[in-house]
């Protein structure tokens, strides 16, 4: 790990760095003035001179990248014409919701995954119908999803609830905006279960096609490792199933998965907005959502480098798991 990792790191650098310059050639292409979104359409154009001077879209197109770069590297994102505060920290404020979010779906991923890979490979009882369920699991948009958990969960069984964040109005907003983190520095357990309470259904609905995706791969993967030479040798000297499938298969069959992880990082990011709008809860896919609506163009381009970069460092910690589980990777 510690030769791969420095190495991945190096190799996010170019790659962040056409992102920033993708979104640099979306804004100068794209039919919306941010000058006239932020001092309003009917601005004087005194007004409209001075702000644009001032933002320095007066300059060469080269000058306004190195000037938008540089900003970019310092964490200044440009303010949000929708909100009138910096982008940064609109994103400090929403973002935390969404990880909140994501987290607990890579977790329903993980356990969901893992026990469907694990019980068609090993032909567990019951294991034909969850092949049938992964396959129609597979086909199911996110949405739908959604909306199927909904009047299950919430509209006939009413056990789950479908919108917000938490039912307490006074619970902790600060200081990391992450509400289970928040609510255990506050000392208020009963806020951390409720927030968990609200993220079960739509961590659930993000999960489910992720999750369908590895149990795939990881039940093809675990069948192509048990029949290779080395699991053979010491079936032949007479170890129990489940001990090679635990100590000399699980481990040998993961890189695929972890793989495949690190791609279906990229469709959660983008289903989180879905999910977020359909559950109502204030996070980046809200926030978004309401830029597009007012063609706020330096809050959609402060998302998309930040959630690039979330997708970039998250695949840096996948390789660098990867190289764990099977050390030839560093080679």
């Amino acid at each position: 790990m510690l030769t791969v990792l420095p190495r991945r790191l190096l190799g996010a650098i170019p790659v962040l760095l056409v992102l920033v310059i993708a979104v640099f050639t979306l804004q100068q292409v794209a039919p919306v003035d941010p000058v006239a979104a932020l001092v309003g359409a009917k601005a004087s154009p005194e007004v409209y001179a001075a702000a644009r001077h001032e933002l320095g879209y007066d300059q060469p197109l080269p000058m306004q990248f190195v000037h938008y770069l540089v900003n970019a590297l310092q964490g200044d994102l440009g303010q949000s014409s929708l909100t009138r505060t910096p982008v940064l920290s609109d994103i400090a404020t929403f973002l935390p919701v969404t990880l909140e979010l994501l987290l607990v779906a890579m977790i329903f991923t993980v356990l969901i995954g893992f026990f469907l890979g694990l019980a068609t490979a090993q032909g567990w009882r019951g294991s034909g119908v969850l092949r049938v369920v992964m396959i129609s699991g597979a086909s199911v948009p996110v949405f739908l999803a959604c909306l199927l958990g909904m009047l299950v969960f919430y509209r006939y069984l009413n056990i789950l609830p479908v919108t917000g964040t938490t039912s307490y109005y006074d619970a902790p907003t600060g200081p990391t905006h992450f509400l289970l983190l928040d609510s255990v520095l506050a000392g208020r357990p009963e806020v951390f279960f409720d927030d968990l309470y609200h993220l079960i259904l739509p961590a659930f609905c993000l999960a489910l096609t992720p999750a369908v995706a590895v149990g795939r791969v990881l039940r093809s993967s675990l069948e192509t490792t048990m029949h290779g030479d080395h699991i053979r040798t010491v079936r032949a000297k007479g170890m129990g199933e489940k001990r090679i499938l635990f100590m000399h298969t699980a481990r040998n069959s993961l890189g695929p998965v972890l793989a495949l992880m690190g791609l279906q990082i990229a469709v959660m990011i983008g289903n989180c907005i879905l999910v977020e709008l359909i559950f109502a809860r204030p996070g980046i896919g809200l926030y978004i959502a309401r830029a597009i609506d007012k063609a706020d163009f330096n809050a959609i381009a402060g998302v998309t480098l930040v959630a690039g970069v979330l997708y970039v460092m998250t695949n840096t910690v996948v390789d660098a798991l990867q190289s764990i589980a099977d050390p030839r990777v560093a080679l």
